[in-house]
Formats: C-alpha cells, sequence, structure tokens
C-alpha cells in the first residue's frame, strides 16, 4: 500500500472520529446538568446540589451527617431521640430488600422521602406522584419569590404496596400502609400537595416532598423554600442522615472504577479517551497488509574470491602496487611467525633479517627479487612477481 493511501485513510479515520466524540460530548453535557438539577445531594455544590442544606442546618445547630452504608447498617443508629432520616431523590433504584429495611427504619426516627427516586418508598406510606415533566407550577404563597415544581402528592388508597422487581429472586416484597393519625399538608401547589407531613400513631413521622428542587442549592438561595425547609427541620430535630448511598457514593468502591466513571463526566478524561482511540486506529493502520506480500530482493554475499579481486581492483585504480606488495610481505612474516608470538616493527627490516641468513640458493634468489620489487615505483607487473616470490620463499622455508 503506498505511503499516499496511508495518510488518506488515516486523516480519514481522524476526521471522523473528532466527529463522533464532538457530537457524544455536546450530547453529554445537557444530561449531566439535567442529572445534577433531578437528584440533589449533599456532595455537590452547583444549582441542583444540596450542600446548602446540608451547612445551614449544621450552623443552626443540628448535627447532620452523610450516611454512605447499605440501609442494614442503619441498624446502629437506632434508639437516638429526635431523628430524621433524608433521603432525597435517590440516582440509584432503591432494591426491594432496602425498602423494607428502610421502612422498619422508621419505627425509631422520621423520613424525609422527596422527589421521583424516592416515590416507590412514598408507596409504602400510602402516596405516589403525579408528574408532568415539561409543565411547571407555583407553589402557594408570594408570587415574586414562590419556588416551582413539577410533581404533587396524590393518595394511593392501597392498604398492601406489593414490589415485584425481584420477584425472580426474591419473591414479590409486601409493605403494608400503615396507619396514621394525622396527615397536614404543609406545601400546597393548584394540581394538589406538595409537602405532606404523615405522623403515625406511634408518633413517628414522615415527611413526603413531591418535588426534590424544592432542597436544592438554588431554590434555597432564590425562593422561599429556604426558610420554609429550615422551619420543618430547625427545632424538631437534633441528628439528621443525609442518604448517600442512593446516589453513588456508598462507602465501597474501587480506584478503576472512579477512575473510569471520572473519564467520562470530564472533557479531559473525553480527551484521552480520543487520543487513546486514535492510537490504536494508528496502530491498527499500521499492522493492516492490503493486497499480497512483497516477495523480498534475495542478496547473496560475495565470496573470498570477488573480495580479493575488488581490492585488486582498487589498488590497481589508486596506483597502490607497493601497498599491495608490502601487504604480501606482512603477510609472509606473519605465517613465519612462532604461533604465540606477533610480529611487530617494519616489514623492511625483517626482509633484510632475512638476507643475512645463511640460506640456499633458491631462498637467495627468491629475497632478491622481493627485495628488488620492495623499491617504490614499481609497475603493475611487479604486483605478480611480487607473489611468486613470496611464493617461492615460503615453499622454500618450508623444505
Amino acid at each position: 500500500m503506498r505511503p499516499r493511501t496511508d495518510a488518506v485513510i488515516g486523516l480519514g479515520a481522524l476526521t471522523v472520529l473528532m466527529t463522533v466524540a464532538a457530537l457524544a460530548g455536546r450530547s453529554r453535557a445537557p444530561e449531566a446538568e439535567t442529572a445534577r438539577v433531578a437528584h440533589p445531594s449533599t456532595f455537590l455544590t452547583g444549582p441542583g446540589g444540596a450542600r446548602g442544606l446540608l451547612d445551614a442546618i449544621q450552623r443552626l445547630g443540628i448535627e447532620a451527617q452523610r450516611f454512605r452504608d447499605r440501609p442494614k447498617e442503619l441498624a446502629r443508629f437506632e434508639g437516638r431521640p429526635r431523628q430524621l432520616l433524608a433521603i432525597l431523590d435517590p440516582s440509584v433504584d432503591i432494591a426491594a430488600p432496602d425498602l423494607m429495611l428502610l421502612v422498619q427504619f422508621n419505627k425509631s426516627a422520621d423520613l424525609l422521602l422527596a422527589g421521583h427516586g424516592a416515590e416507590q418508598l412514598m408507596r409504602c406510606f400510602g402516596y405516589k406522584l403525579e408528574r408532568r415533566r415539561f409543565d411547571s407550577v407555583r407553589v402557594d404563597g408570594p408570587q415574586a419569590a414562590a419556588p416551582w415544581v413539577r410533581a404533587a402528592l396524590i393518595a394511593t388508597d392501597q392498604a398492601v404496596y406489593t414490589d415485584s422487581s425481584r420477584a425472580g429472586d426474591l419473591g414479590r416484597l409486601s409493605c403494608k400502609v400503615p396507619t396514621f393519625r394525622s396527615v397536614t399538608t404543609l406545601l400546597l401547589s393548584p394540581r394538589g400537595p406538595v409537602v405532606l407531613r404523615l405522623e403515625r400513631d406511634s408518633g413517628q413521622r414522615v415527611i413526603l416532598v413531591s418535588d426534590a428542587r424544592l432542597l436544592s442549592n438554588q431554590a434555597l438561595r432564590d425562593t422561599d423554600a429556604g426558610p420554609f425547609v429550615l422551619a420543618l427541620l430547625v427545632g424538631q430535630y437534633e441528628h439528621v442522615l443525609f442518604d448517600e448511598y442512593h446516589h453513588g457514593y456508598g462507602a465501597s468502591g474501587s480506584l478503576a472504577a472512579a477512575t473510569l466513571a471520572w473519564s467520562w463526566r470530564s472533557p479531559w478524561g473525553w480527551a484521552a479517551w480520543q487520543l487513546t482511540a486514535v492510537g490504536v486506529l494508528a496502530l491498527l493502520s499500521g499492522a493492516m497488509r492490503f493486497g499480497p506480500a512483497v516477495p523480498g530482493i534475495a542478496r547473496t554475499r560475495r565470496s573470498t574470491l570477488e573480495h580479493v579481486r575488488a581490492l585488486a581492483t582498487a589498488l590497481s585504480a589508486a596506483h597502490g602496487y607497493d601497498e599491495a606488495i608490502g601487504a604480501m610481505v606482512r603477510g609472509l612474516r606473519r605465517r613465519l611467525a612462532p604461533p604465540a608470538m606477533r610480529p611487530r616493527g617494519d616489514w623492511h627490516a625483517w626482509l633484510e633479517q632475512q638476507d643475512r641468513r645463511e640460506t640456499s640458493a633458491g631462498e637467495r634468489e627468491a629475497l632478491a627479487t622481493l627485495t628488488s620489487l620492495t623499491q617504490p615505483g614499481q609497475p603493475s607487473s611487479s604486483v605478480l612477481h611480487a607473489a611468486n616470490a613470496v611464493e617461492d620463499l615460503w615453499q622454500n622455508l618450508q623444505r
């Protein structure tokens, strides 16, 4: 595949990926904001959070605590006087076994249930919500600062509420609607009650709030909901628990899960996912092969004779005949030296020493020829004569 084709494919894939990521990022931003507004948590300080309510009641002398464990751990809080458990529009569905535990906890503490996420628990106390998602109304009160709500409370008129969400493994779980000696409407809208206070025969209370936005930071700051909500708690309770387990803030978890959740809601996390996807695509595009494999070019190594021929050609072109003769003499000296000894020094002096030795007539003739050929300025034919002389000298010395 040609480099130009690779570049075009990579650029096209990158463009498509960036477009999809941009559209996904735009579509996720409104959802995250809507989720914050719809599910208030005391950990959130934005307009839809409920951190303002926690700070306000603490400054007014009420002991407030975030509860991040499963409902079965509520047993350690039983027996405290003037205690309230606030469940503010949980973003995680309340499981049927947890539903029964929360109802049981109402026998020793009051409950505050707010929003659509708590409707399933409200049904155990005989009420449900009538919601209009795209239509809100003001509650009764001063029109300038009255909050807006999107739901009202309606009595179910059922003596028993049955939850079949875990029918496959736990079977149907039913909760009996208790009897109340008093039902007080605390806040009203043109559609019906918005806030109700139910008082059981045992003296425990249940406060139902149709729209959890009444408890949000923005409503407490900008509307009359602030004084109204604080009046429900201040002077009535000494200890308030805010359920954060059903907002996904459970005490258990892992760093990997927290990092993954952060990457989905943070722009920096989205950037990291995009870079990872681009890297994977680049790796795949580089690893793919289009068409048959191209056969490699077979390259054979040169033989020894070719190397010698190439060296001779190079010396001939450089007129290095003297160097070639010197190399042959040094090779002869190396062959005649003992195995453990490495000859050093000038080879001319070595050649003169050989001439002084008592040698045979053949050796003297070969030495004389070789000595004459080592003089500078020799012709090209002298290389062949020097090779023959070296060979004759070697043969004579071996006898």
